[in-house]
């Protein structure tokens, strides 16, 4: 077998240079080259080629083979590449990819979706449910089962749960080195159930947990993780999992793919996802694990617990939000906002600006760079509409935004617009809420 290369398709984008493990291949003059004293015929590059000028042929059987006829020379590659070779590089690199993917515990079949459910004192993180809904459309697409993993200590009461909101099989393990959270204890057990069942798809929660425990599994298991997702897709034609998230600070959205390691990991962004029907007594397959390790196997140790402000620590739960920018222009104005999130039983919140001023905390920052939020209702005071912003926010509910320029972004995506002063707007509506919830009136 030898690589070839199309020099009429390549476009030097170097993805093949990158993926080469024996570092074979290099760009010169923009254009792909093979060295053949390093080639070793992997076909790794033919299968990340976005434009199929790579293919792996056969060497000819006999010396006198010709695949140039005139010279006895080696294929031309000025030629239009034999059928052969299109195949493998057309159809090939479609449809085998998954077959071609070795599996980590020497087993030959990657399948099933996996969701973490995220379990910490006491409590699931809501947007492994949101997740599951999310995954039975991937194993829908693909044509396997949905599973979820449950790692903790004393969790009977969310094994119930999880099948309720979907998942067909619930994997545990449950040991008291696992009741407070510790990357190493939860990636060791997540590594070894996945090892052993091999899943071909994990999400998990872009919690911080989530952010914490998935790169070290991914290092573990020597596979890709795209974090931060906000979209996911099955591609139709090669079955790989399209992972969309926000780029180049939010100007763009990039969908990656996990070409050739398994399994296929990506982290999603609370309240991104829509939360699936709950079905009580809706029933599954139940796989409980052992988790052999000791305490003495983890350098880490949990000396206490403190709790966070409930209205900051749980911001991407709250049903009402009350959000400042820079527009408020000092912290000491910072009362008219919180005057008027105590009167609706709201959260307050902000943009990065904000946080970066001083005027809050970074767990109170919506945005790329702080946390999705889908509330009912999203108050937005002082706030221009940067994309950074707007993508942490933009699914809510109801979004109402209060800014003095007519042409600021927040109203595009606002289903009111009060254009106005904030300093005068925001008291009179805290003193109409007041007024009319005082005397019950909804509306």
């Amino acid at each position: 077998m030898t690589v070839a290369v199309d020099k009429t398709k390549c476009i030097g984008c170097g993805a093949c240079v990158v993926e080469c493990p024996v570092e074979a291949l290099d760009l010169i003059d923009g254009l792909a080259v093979v060295d053949p004293k390093k080639c070793e015929d992997h076909g790794k590059c033919a299968l990340v080629c976005p434009t199929n000028a790579l293919a792996v042929v056969k060497k000819p059987s006999k010396p006198s083979d010709e695949l140039n006829s005139e010279a006895g020379s080696k294929f031309n590659l000025k030629d239009p590449l034999p059928e052969s070779v299109k195949d493998y590089a057309q159809d090939n690199n479609k449809k085998t990819i998954r077959s071609q993917v070795t599996p980590v515990a020497g087993g030959d079949v990657w399948s099933g979706v996996w969701v973490i459910i995220e379990y910490t004192n006491g409590k699931v993180a809501p947007v492994s449910w949101e997740l599951l809904g999310e995954g039975r459309k991937l194993a829908d697409a693909i044509g396997c089962g949905l599973s979820g993993v449950i790692t903790g200590y004393q969790v009977e009461n969310v094994i119930p749960e999880a099948f309720a909101y979907g998942a067909e099989k619930v994997y545990v393990i449950d040991h008291p080195i696992l009741k407070d959270y510790r990357s190493e204890p939860y990636a060791e057990a997540i590594t070894g159930l996945v090892k052993k069942y091999q899943p071909e798809i994990i999400l998990m929660g872009a919690t911080s947990m989530g952010r914490d425990v998935f790169p070290a599994i991914a290092t573990k298991l020597q596979t890709g993780l795209t974090a931060d997702c906000t979209v996911l897709g099955i591609d139709p034609e090669t079955k790989l999992l399209q992972q969309t998230r926000p780029a180049f600070g939010g100007n763009i959205m990039a969908t990656i793919l996990c070409r050739t390691s398994r399994p296929q990991m990506a982290t999603v962004r609370p309240r991104v996802m829509a939360m699936p029907e709950r079905v009580d007594g809706r029933v599954g397959e139940l796989i409980q694990e052992e988790f052999t390790l000791e305490e003495e196997n983890f350098r880490t140790k949990i000396l206490e617990f403190i709790s966070s402000d409930a209205r900051s620590a749980f911001l991407d739960k709250a049903e009402i939000i009350v959000a400042v920018g820079l527009g408020i222009a000092a912290k000491r104005n910072m009362v008219i906002a919180e005057e008027l999130a105590e009167v609706l039983g709201g959260t307050i919140a902000g943009t990065r600006g904000a946080v970066e001023a001083g005027w809050l905390t970074h767990d109170q920052q919506v945005g790329q760079s702080g946390v999705t939020v889908r509330p009912k209702v999203y108050i937005a005071i002082g706030i221009s509409g940067a994309i950074q912003h707007l993508v942490g926010m933009e699914t809510s509910d109801f979004i109402i935004a209060i800014n003095n320029d007519p042409e600021a972004a927040i109203l595009k995506v606002a289903n009111y617009g009060i254009v106005g002063d904030l300093f005068q707007v925001v008291p009179a509506l805290t003193a109409e809420f007041k007024k009319r919830l005082q005397h019950g009136v909804a509306n």
